[in-house]
């Protein structure tokens, strides 16, 4: 009996995400309006200036039931007024779904947030492992020199509700004070 094996699709290498049902998006200083608390500094700084990018590997339609998603997202060092780099941060539009973010390189903090407002935080690095229970707002800074990059894994069916936290922020944000990043 002849076995066959099949070559699996290749979408990931080192930290890079390419091909076919692979979806890039970019997050420059003006998509950001309204999550930094300093808008002074904000409104100093180069609109243009790239903040991050998600690449991710999307092979089933968005709200499918039982579908996977596959992500990475790299965020460039800098800050506003002494706030990090972040991503924008959500909840997910299906609030009771989970997701898992591993660190691939560089420094980070992972924020997350409950429906009560409770805020608590869990360094990223190369090889951490982050489980984000549902209900549970999540959001990256990036608390080092080089480029934080990290994966991600979801269900197809979670979305995101971005608005919730446009419209309410975080109830903590992360400042680096005299070079340690400090959750106030």
């Amino acid at each position: 009996m002849d076995t066959i094996i099949n070559e699996p699709k290749r979408v990931f290498r080192d930290d890079h995400l390419g091909g076919e049902g692979v979806d890039k998006s970019i997050r420059k200083l003006k998509d950001l309006r309204g999550i930094f608390k300093d808008e002074r500094a904000f409104e100093n700084m180069d609109p243009e200036t790239l903040v991050y990018e998600v690449i991710s590997y999307l092979p089933v339609k968005e709200g499918t039931q039982g579908g996977v998603y596959f992500g990475v997202t790299s965020i460039f060092p800098g800050s506003v007024g002494g706030e990090y780099f972040m991503t924008k941060g959500h909840f997910h539009a299906m609030i009771d779904r989970t997701e898992f973010y591993w660190g691939i390189k560089g420094e980070g903090v992972l924020i997350l947030m409950d429906e009560q407002r409770r805020v608590w935080a869990e360094k990223m690095f190369p090889g951490s492992f982050h489980y984000i229970p549902g209900r549970v707002a999540h959001r990256v800074a990036n608390t080092g020199k080089e480029l934080l990059s990290f994966a991600a894994s979801w269900p197809s069916d979670a979305g995101h509700n971005y608005e919730e936290i446009a419209r309410n922020g975080f109830a903590k944000r992360l400042i680096d004070i005299n070079g340690v990043a400090s959750l106030i």
